[in-house]
């Protein structure tokens, strides 16, 4: 079974929305950018992330929709705190294929 990135309904989900305000085309609405921006972040965590290539595991599908779920509940918040998330740094462990220079 092929794993995908979450999809605009899983958000919903995961945010208790029930109303279709904020549906709309694929790239017309502020969830479903969030939920891009989720998953460009955790391909820029993993690192040399190839489009054609590479598949999501089901653990970085998850960290994706983690990481959307806390940028929409704390909009304000540093995006950088966001991805210090102990449920989304577990759900990564293992994935990275670049690191950082201290």
């Amino acid at each position: 079974m092929a794993i995908d990135w979450p999809q605009l309904d899983e958000l919903k989900q995961v945010l208790d929305v029930t109303s279709e305000d904020w549906d709309g085309d694929a790239d017309d609405t502020r969830l479903t950018r969030l939920l891009a921006a989720a998953v460009e972040q955790v391909k820029a965590d993993i690192g040399l992330w190839d489009d054609d290539e590479d598949e999501p595991t089901a653990s970085q599908s998850q960290a994706a929709l983690r990481l959307a779920e806390l940028l929409a509940l704390m909009p304000n918040r540093n995006p950088f705190d966001a991805t210090r998330d102990p449920t989304y740094r577990r759900l990564l462990k293992g994935s990275r294929r670049v690191f950082g220079l201290a």
